[in-house]
């Protein structure tokens, strides 16, 4: 398990100069106010992490860990939990790079306001990868990217459907009991959705040939 926890992260330590580039890039333009410094999370993990599927890809990494003792359940679990990792540290200095943008902005750093936004973003990181991950593990990351993107673009379509011809008014009045809850509430969705998304992606990859 440990050799498996290594390959993925050291594919992400490869990764920290473009890391790096991206935090300052990002960094400059929410000091110039020009875009919310939370979209670095979503942004990176999703490249960082799709690309951690071609590099196994290219090297014919799934066909060689399955020789090994455990290999398949070993493989998919390194990678999620290398996943979990990355989404942490990243999570960890987008609040840091927020707390220090808004100081600088305003004088004055609005905590909850900003660990709040990150909760949500990282519940939508999740949530994405969470999709991804057993659409890849079943075709290869190369056919998956078209099933990401049209799923991407149904979820984009039924939404603006559900917005443009239901109320969705009496609906958020009914489940606003619920507004005290949500920090909790999105904590125990988080941990299902990766957790089943680990055990589909288990199953596929148990009987994937190669």
């Amino acid at each position: 398990m440990k050799g498996f926890m290594k390959k993925d992260l050291a594919m992400i330590k490869s990764n920290f100069k473009l890391i790096g580039i991206l935090i300052v890039v990002y960094a400059i333009m929410g000091l110039m106010g020009k875009m919310d410094i939370s979209f670095i999370l979503p942004f990176m993990n999703v490249m960082i992490m799709i690309s951690s599927f071609s590099y196994d890809s290219y090297n014919k990494w799934d066909a060689y860990s399955i020789s090994l003792p455990n290999g398949r359940k070993n493989s998919v679990k390194s990678k999620y939990i290398a996943t979990i990792l990355m989404v942490i540290i990243t999570a960890i200095i987008t609040i840091i790079l927020s707390f220090v943008i808004s100081y600088i902005n305003t004088k004055t750093i609005n905590y909850e306001e900003i660990l709040i936004s990150m909760l949500g973003t990282v519940f939508g990181t999740l949530l994405v990868l969470t999709f991804m991950y057993p659409i890849i593990y079943k075709f290869g990351v190369e056919k998956a990217r078209i099933g990401i993107f049209l799923l991407v673009f149904g979820i984009v379509i039924i939404g603006s459907l559900l917005f443009n011809y239901l109320d969705l008014s009496n609906i958020i009045k009914s489940l606003s009991f619920l507004e005290n809850y949500l920090v909790i509430i999105l904590i125990i969705v988080t941990i299902i959705m990766v957790y089943l998304s680990y055990k589909i992606s288990e199953k596929i990859f148990s009987k994937k040939e190669f």
